[in-house]
């Protein structure tokens, strides 16, 4: 029969075992979820999820869009939880920037970092945010280079016009779009995500389904533990 001090020796361990458990459960949760792909560059949108409903929207150069729960059709629902915001006296790069979105604190670099990273997300929640410096590629510099162990990469300024500054590697799933010499109505458009490939309607098709996806193609393959969105 357990004593005393060995029931509460055992209880101590259980407790203890069960909040590393939990900090453990919360940390994997923690990732960048999904990640919205479209013909122009400049919108791509990348989203972090802290917890199972709560969706982060951020451009690749780090500037947070919008946040809100998942609907199940890939738009947000207004947040309804705790939302805060930095002060006026605070960094002049992150004042009135959102500071907490539930329990998830956001920080940002501040107004004397490098001039590519000063006003960016810095971490959310357990995840830190690393960019491409200003001394590197024009079409990477001051984009995201990785959150938290995830690395991303792009395709530089020396590669087809068609694609040049998209996403080039997310982990180790791989990106490709069709060039500037491919038929002018899928041109720029995502070829290929990791083992997943996408096929359009050409020039020579009826004109309303010219750059459409040919039935069959999926635009929201799942691929390494990430949603993935094409969008036209």
């Amino acid at each position: 029969m357990l004593t005393t001090d060995l029931k509460k020796n055992v209880m101590k361990r259980y407790i203890l075992l069960s909040m590393l458990v939990c900090a453990s459960v919360q940390g994997l949760c923690q990732k960048l979820g999904r990640i919205t792909i479209s013909s122009s560059e400049q919108s791509d949108i990348l989203t972090y999820q802290p917890d199972k409903t709560l969706l982060i929207n951020f451009s690749k150069d780090g500037k947070i869009l919008n946040w809100g729960t998942d609907d199940n059709w890939g738009k947000l629902l207004d947040y309804m939880g705790r939302v805060e915001y930095y002060s006026p006296t605070d960094d002049s790069a992150y004042r009135g920037k959102v500071k907490y979105i539930g329990q998830y604190q956001i920080s940002y670099y501040a107004s004397y970092d490098d001039f590519t990273m000063s006003g960016k997300i810095k971490s959310i929640g357990s995840s830190n945010f690393d960019y491409y410096r200003s001394f590197e590629d024009n079409s990477v510099k001051g984009k995201i280079k990785s959150i938290g162990t995830l690395s991303l990469s792009y395709y530089s300024s020396v590669d087809n016009e068609a694609y040049k500054g998209k996403i080039k590697m997310v982990g180790s799933t791989s990106i490709s779009y069709y060039g500037s010499f491919d038929d002018k109505a899928f041109k720029g458009k995502v070829k290929s995500i990791g083992p997943v490939n996408f096929s359009y309607y050409s020039s020579f098709d009826r004109r309303e389904y010219q750059g459409a996806m040919k039935p069959g193609t999926t635009y929201s393959p799942y691929v390494d533990g990430i949603k993935y969105f094409v969008r036209n």
